[in-house]
């Protein structure tokens, strides 16, 4: 097995962006205007799933209908764009991480749940867009994490077999996701997580320093290797 063969696909969310403070407090403005309270709980459980699977599991959700949930959705994320915008937290040591992987010759790409608009402002402010082969957004897919659905597109773009992908991932749903698509996952414990809730991935990392090729090249053989078992 070569790097010529083999693929990472990052989640974006917790992994390229610290995002976490963003979408939190988006998320309590829009409760805030329904007249609930979103606590950090609620949004820690709702981690890797879209807006509009989150919205639907509000208690009395049932009052609102489809279009009502899609106009939270957007109002949501427009919310989220411009806290992100006025201070975009790339997560440390991306751009060295990125350019090291490909310059590895492995193949890169981008799986999110989220919509088109926030993952062309990450990539736009992150300044690393050449360097993806495949970006995978929510409006591609129309089931969340952790349905596989969302990793199985980027690897399908990329030309590369699941069984040659790692995923880079810092919540629960994305690793059982991976697993789910047949592909090696790496735990990214970000703002809001543990190691403790990402156990199930193969390996563990602390900060994106740690996400080297030959890091990459042994996740994937280690996912291989349980795949086989």
């Amino acid at each position: 097995m070569t790097d010529s063969r083999l693929g990472v696909v990052f989640d974006m969310d917790g992994v390229l962006v610290d995002s976490y403070h963003a979408h939190l407090r988006s998320w309590q403005v829009v409760a805030a205007e329904q007249g609930r309270r979103m606590t950090e709980e609620e949004f820690a459980a709702g981690f890797g799933r879209t807006s509009r699977e989150i919205i639907a599991m509000w208690e009395g959700a049932q009052r609102y209908d489809d279009r009502q949930i899609a106009e939270l959705d957007r109002r949501k994320e427009a919310v989220f764009r411009e806290i992100l915008a006025a201070d975009f937290p790339a997560m440390p040591g991306v751009h060295a991480m990125l350019r090291s992987l490909a310059a590895a010759g492995l193949a890169l790409a981008v799986g999110s749940s989220g919509p088109p608009e926030n993952v062309e402002l990450v990539l736009d402010r992150l300044g690393e867009r050449g360097l993806f082969g495949a970006v995978v957004h929510g409006m591609d897919v129309t089931r969340g994490k952790p349905d596989p659905q969302v990793f199985l597109t980027a690897a399908a773009r990329l030309d590369i077999a699941p069984g040659c992908c790692a995923v880079v991932e810092d919540a629960p749903p994305g690793i059982e996701a991976a697993h789910a698509a047949g592909m090696a996952a790496v735990g990214f414990p970000s703002t809001g997580r543990t190691g403790e809730q990402l156990a199930a991935a193969e390996v563990l990392i602390g900060c994106l320093d740690d996400l080297t090729p030959e890091v990459v090249r042994a996740v994937i053989a280690a996912g291989a290797k349980r795949a086989r078992e």
